[in-house]
């Protein structure tokens, strides 16, 4: 029989969201006006269907949190963000089965309608300013992380989640971890997400980064 887990330990020096500090840390972040990204987010948070899958999974996430019609069905007469609902150049049944880089879920997310901006991990300042940009505002834009697990001292190497909260006074950033099955959403040092976003994708030969979706004409 092949082993299997069921879930993994935090490294100490990330919060659980559920722990008592981590809803403190939201109290915080919510109190100060920093958590303003938190709440769409959240209500929309999307496990992702495949090992693979965390750059759709976080994709479906932020389109539905962007209250955006998809224009298909997805279920019954229920138009829907779900991973089943993507379609795109980008052949997302590839992406599903390999994992996608930056560069290539910009392209799926900009399929299907949002406005897209790529930001590749070199000046620690502009993510400071994009996250603020977004953790303030409840309708988006909504930042997703393209991150190495390694570098945070988690297993796993790139991965992608949605961020909804900025605790300014530890310097924390809530991830939405998509891979629920593996770590729940957690706390963690901005300056140390930053490193593990600034390494570079072996797929791309770039540095990972984050990507700013909006609703058209909102970017």
């Amino acid at each position: 029989m092949s082993q299997s887990w069921h879930r993994r330990p935090l490294p100490d020096a990330q919060v659980s969201f559920s722990s008592e500090e981590g809803r403190r840390l939201l109290q915080e972040a919510l109190a100060d006006g920093h958590g303003e990204a938190f709440f769409p987010l959240v209500s929309q948070l999307h496990t992702q269907a495949e090992v693979t899958g965390c750059g759709l999974g976080s994709l479906v996430t932020v389109l539905n949190a962007l209250e955006l019609d998809p224009g298909r069905t997805w279920k019954g007469p229920w138009r829907f963000w779900g991973e089943e609902v993507l379609v795109c150049c980008q052949q997302v049944e590839a992406l599903t089965a390999q994992g996608s880089t930056l560069d290539q879920l910009a392209v799926v997310a900009g399929c299907h309608g949002a406005a897209i901006t790529v930001h590749h991990a070199t000046d620690p300042q502009a993510f400071a300013d994009a996250l603020a940009a977004s953790v303030t505002a409840p309708s988006g834009p909504f930042l997703v992380a393209n991150y190495d697990r390694g570098l945070l001292g988690q297993t796993g190497t790139g991965h992608f989640s949605p961020l909804a909260a900025w605790h300014r006074g530890s310097d924390r950033v809530l991830v939405l971890d998509v891979a629920r099955f593996k770590y729940p959403p957690h706390w963690v040092s901005r300056a140390e997400l930053f490193t593990a976003m600034a390494g570079i994708d072996p797929d791309s030969g770039a540095p990972r980064g984050w990507l700013s979706l909006a609703r058209p004409g909102e970017r």
